[in-house]
């Protein structure tokens, strides 16, 4: 009988074995729906639940600092407002909420909106403007279900929904400036890496992570995306932009494919715009529910993904991009074997207790990745 704590195991397609047990946090009445990691104040994460409470706990002390009851309502998704990490935003239902987390004992709202007309799945704040996205299930089509800000690009957001989709918006014209389709490029793949019994499950969109690597690395400018099939797709953003501006003018294209594939031979880091880690490289065997890139170490050097199996994979995906080294057999460095669906996770910049992880319990766990 396996603990409500994960068991390790050496990671499928090689690797370092998983961490050692973890610290458990416990505030929640509900299930723990999402977590985020204070990036100015090392140690303090807030989490959100299905019990509509939000949790603040500092890694350095044994107990919750405080619990905030905001209703009946689940608290789906949460972000710290960059610059003021005093303030919290709560996605509940439609509705949008500002917290003061030193007046947390007062409940007292900051703000609020409730320009949704349908339940919210994830709010993002913009790391460098006062903007907050919001991906609700009133997409014409099918539902959006994640957001991020491109933090190189003013004005550009991306999302992702159940149409399969990545979407990157100029959303000072309120439009698309670039689309993704991973199911019209699931049905045109050849790849033999795929899980067989994935094969019938459509590449939804669950969840975006953008890379925050130093710009000096060339991996800067990436995303990932957790799809339904079981794959963790990263996709060079710039990459895809020029692409999509070759294929618009024939004559563009004709004029620069000879100065791309120089670029690439000379930077050796845009060579090849996706990559696609799935289960023949080690991943997952069910649909992928959540992303990120590590803040640890090397920022952006790893992505950490969770799914509907159980399981989280750290990936040293950055090996593909480097001209000096070959692709190799399987990305993981190590796996995680939990009990229940990873619900969400992030990471912090510290040395230990760098990756948190919220499954459909109550409890909150947290791992050292060295």
């Amino acid at each position: 009988m396996e603990s409500e704590a994960s068991k390790a195991r050496p990671p499928a397609g090689g690797g370092q074995a998983a961490p050692a047990k973890p610290r458990l946090l416990k505030g929640h009445k509900g299930e723990v729906t999402c977590c985020v990691a204070s990036r100015t104040r090392p140690g303090i994460v807030a989490s959100s639940g299905g019990d509509g409470c939000i949790c603040l706990f500092d890694l350095r002390c044994k107990d919750v600092l405080f619990t905030m009851d905001t209703g009946n309502e689940p608290v789906v998704s949460l972000c710290f407002k960059a610059g003021n990490e005093d303030v919290v935003y709560a996605s509940s239902g439609t509705e949008v909420i500002g917290y003061d987390i030193h007046m947390a004992s007062s409940w007292k709202r900051l703000e609020s909106y409730n320009y949704n007309k349908e339940e919210i799945n994830q709010i993002a704040f913009n790391p460098k403007s006062p903007f907050l996205a919001t991906a609700d299930d009133s997409g014409d089509i099918k539902i959006c279900s994640a957001v991020q800000f491109l933090p190189w690009k003013p004005w550009s957001a991306i999302s992702g929904g159940l149409d399969s989709k990545l979407v990157i918006w100029d959303f000072s014209k309120g439009r698309p400036q670039n689309i993704i389709d991973f199911g019209m490029s699931s049905l045109e793949s050849h790849e033999p890496h795929g899980n067989p019994g994935q094969c019938f499950n459509p590449p939804f969109v669950h969840s975006i992570a953008v890379s925050e690597a130093e710009a000096a690395t060339g991996l800067d400018k990436f995303c990932a995306a957790a799809r339904g099939d079981g794959v963790v797709e990263i996709i060079d953003i710039e990459s895809e932009f020029v692409a999509s501006k070759l294929k618009n003018s024939s004559d563009s294209r004709r004029r620069s494919t000879s100065r791309l594939g120089e670029k690439s031979c000379t930077t050796g880091q845009r060579q090849q715009r996706r990559l696609q880690l799935d289960y023949g490289l080690g991943g997952h065997t069910a649909a992928v529910s959540c992303v990120c890139f590590s803040l640890f170490g090397e920022r952006g050097k790893f992505i950490l993904s969770g799914g509907t199996d159980a399981l989280i994979k750290v990936w040293d995906w950055s090996k593909q991009f480097h001209a000096e080294e070959k692709s190799p057999d399987s990305y993981v460095t190590s796996t995680i074997t939990l009990n229940r669906k990873v619900n969400w996770l992030t990471t912090t910049m510290a040395d230990t207790e760098n990756l948190i992880v919220c499954d459909t319990s109550k409890v909150i766990k947290v791992y050292t990745i060295s």
